[in-house]
Formats: structure tokens, C-alpha cells, sequence
């Protein structure tokens, strides 16, 4: 959930930083920037919600970790794959942030 938050902080000075955009772009950038902070903010506080209520001995809280571990995985790869070739720090280090927080749910299932 804290990543997705530091996501979401910075929005309007990353979206000046791509210099003169038309009124479009700059909202399908803000919107796009935006929502991949609420879907991480989503995600922590799904399994949080999740384990507070059944824990992970409850089949229905190991499937919603696991499909959300993989969400994250899927997120991580495509952050790879484009925005972590910037030269962005914080872009850079995603695809590991999300990488090591899918990980720690999916070790969270087994143990």
C-alpha cells in the first residue's frame, strides 16, 4: 500500500516532466500514473483485509494472495519491460519492489 501511495504523490511533477504535452496526454498520463498507484494501494489492502479476516490457513485467503502475488508479478514484468528503461530511479527499482512483495505473499501462503 506505501508503494502505491509514493506512487501517487509525486503525479503532477512526473507528469511535468515529460515538457509540453497536449491537454490529452497530460490526462491520459495523470490517469494512468494514478491508477496503477490505486491498483497497489488495492492489492495491500485486499490481503490485508483478507488475512485480518481469515488467515492464511483459510483456503479463500491463500487463493486471493496468490492471484494477487501473481497480479504483482504481472505488473512487475511489464514495468520491466517499459518504464524501468527510463532513467527514472524509482521506476527502475519497481519492477524489484513489486517482484519482492509478490514473493513475500507467496511465502506467506506456504509457510
Amino acid at each position: 500500500m506505501l508503494w502505491g501511495i509514493a506512487h501517487i504523490a509525486p503525479t503532477r511533477s512526473v507528469v511535468k516532466g515529460f515538457g509540453e504535452l497536449s491537454e490529452d496526454n497530460r490526462r491520459i498520463i495523470t490517469m494512468e500514473w494514478v491508477a496503477e498507484g490505486l491498483t497497489l494501494i488495492f492489492i495491500g489492502a485486499l490481503i490485508l483485509l483478507v488475512t485480518l479476516q481469515g488467515g492464511p490457513p483459510d483456503p479463500v485467503s491463500v487463493l486471493v494472495t496468490r492471484v494477487c502475488a501473481f497480479m504483482l508479478l504481472t505488473m512487475a514484468a511489464w514495468t520491466f519491460l517499459t518504464g524501468a528503461k527510463t532513467s527514472i530511479l524509482p521506476i527502475k527499482i519497481c519492477p524489484l519492489v513489486k517482484s519482492a512483495v509478490a514473493a513475500l505473499f507467496l511465502l506467506g501462503t506456504i509457510l
